[in-house]
């Protein structure tokens, strides 16, 4: 005889409680603000968003911003790739601190980070001093800039590859160096190709991150209008004005690249898992 089934109570909450409870954190912490966001910009006409956001001061931090984020990111895809290899393939006195060392960016507080290194880069920094009688601005400019976004975007280059370059068996190199190929054509045919979309992944990552930072620029960037003024610091400026609406419309435009990046870096893991199956 046929009997309908029934479900035993698991002795952990079901599907239902914990997607409500997801959804309503999630809501609450993610979804609420940035629609609020969205509402606040939509004060504004068309001609005045785009009078905001064409602004010459606030397209100098967007240049600043946007193409500071991409060159620290690229700097960080190259050597983050070569200290993610050292840690993967090399055992040696210390490795343990090196490799606490690249979560470092992730402990310290922003403000610390900022005041650390525009104390280092300053023009009678440790660093800065050097700079300075070769020519090279150090704190209080692009450069400084530049310096704070490779500071706190290299971790996420190194942890996306390292798992990518322990899962690269060292015997496939082996096998390529046997059958005539040198170093050069080892890394760019054999190692490359498999830990590119990690690779990328790390880059869009860094890339993200930096190009919302605030509290480790602030301080070495020196503020200065048109010149080394970021666009997180321009909002805070909008703010401070009462300019609530060309603050959000600011906001907003960086809020799209984040979106633009957390889509490609979606693709490109659903590319890893692609080429992994």
């Amino acid at each position: 005889m046929w009997r309908p089934f029934k479900r035993r109570p698991g002795r952990i909450p079901g599907l239902g409680l914990t997607l409500g409870v997801t959804l309503t954190y999630l809501s609450l912490l993610v979804l609420i603000p940035l629609v609020g966001l969205v509402v606040k910009t939509s004060e504004l006409s068309w001609a005045q968003f785009r009078g905001t956001i064409s602004d010459a001061r606030v397209l100098a931090s967007f240049r600043l911003s946007i193409g500071g984020s991409l060159l620290a990111a690229a700097i960080n895809l190259v050597f983050g790739f070569v200290v993610a290899w050292v840690l993967v393939r090399y055992a040696f006195p210390g490795r343990r601190l090196v490799d606490a060392m690249v979560d470092l960016p992730f402990a310290m507080p922003t403000a610390v980070s900022g005041i650390a290194l525009t104390a280092l880069y300053a023009p009678n920094g440790w660093l800065g001093a050097p700079l300075e009688e070769i020519g090279i601005p150090g704190a209080f400019s692009r450069f400084g800039v530049v310096v704070a976004l490779i500071f706190i975007g290299m971790p996420f280059v190194v942890r996306t590859l390292q798992p990518a370059l322990a899962d690269l068996d060292a015997e496939i190199e082996e096998a390529s160096a046997s059958l005539g190929a040198g170093r050069v054509q080892t890394v760019r045919r054999v190692i490359l190709p498999a830990v590119m979309p990690a690779a990328l992944t790390g880059f869009a990552m860094a890339f993200a991150r930096a190009i919302g930072e605030y509290g480790s620029v602030v301080f070495i960037s020196g503020n200065m209008p048109m010149r080394t003024e970021i666009a997180p610091l321009l909002i805070i400026t909008k703010l401070e004005q009462y300019d609530y609406a060309g603050a959000t419309a600011i906001a907003v435009v960086l809020l799209g690249l984040s979106f633009v990046m957390l889509l490609a870096i979606n693709a490109l893991q659903l590319w890893s898992s692609a080429r992994s199956r």
